[in-house]
């Protein structure tokens, strides 16, 4: 059995977010209202050194869940709202499908 393009895909993105330190990034990133922000703004709100964040939004922007790009001497990153959605999206279809297996578990019963 082979598995398809996107569970490998979002079981990569799953496991990125799959660290307490990146999910509070993608918060801070939220928080931010769409616009770019650099790592430091980033590293203001976290516990972590700007070495660590960077390491984390490394791991976020190969899952493909934050972008950013180089201006200068800075980097400046912001979430792929569209991203987030379809994992949200994923997350909503498990839900649905474990529900329904327990109705049909408890009707068995």
């Amino acid at each position: 059995m082979q598995f398809s393009t996107q569970d490998i895909q979002l079981a990569g993105q799953i496991k990125a977010l799959g660290h307490p330190a990146r999910l509070a990034i993608i918060r801070a990133l939220i928080a931010a209202g769409g616009r770019q922000c650099c790592c430091g703004e980033i590293v203001r709100n976290l516990p972590l050194a700007q070495s660590t964040v960077s390491q984390h939004l490394k791991v976020l922007k190969e899952a493909g869940i934050v972008q950013g790009k180089i201006d200068g001497p800075r980097c400046a990153y912001w979430l792929d709202r569209t991203v987030l959605a379809s994992i949200g999206e994923a997350m909503t279809g498990f839900e649905r499908a474990a529900g329904a297996c327990c109705q049909m578990a408890e009707a068995e019963s």
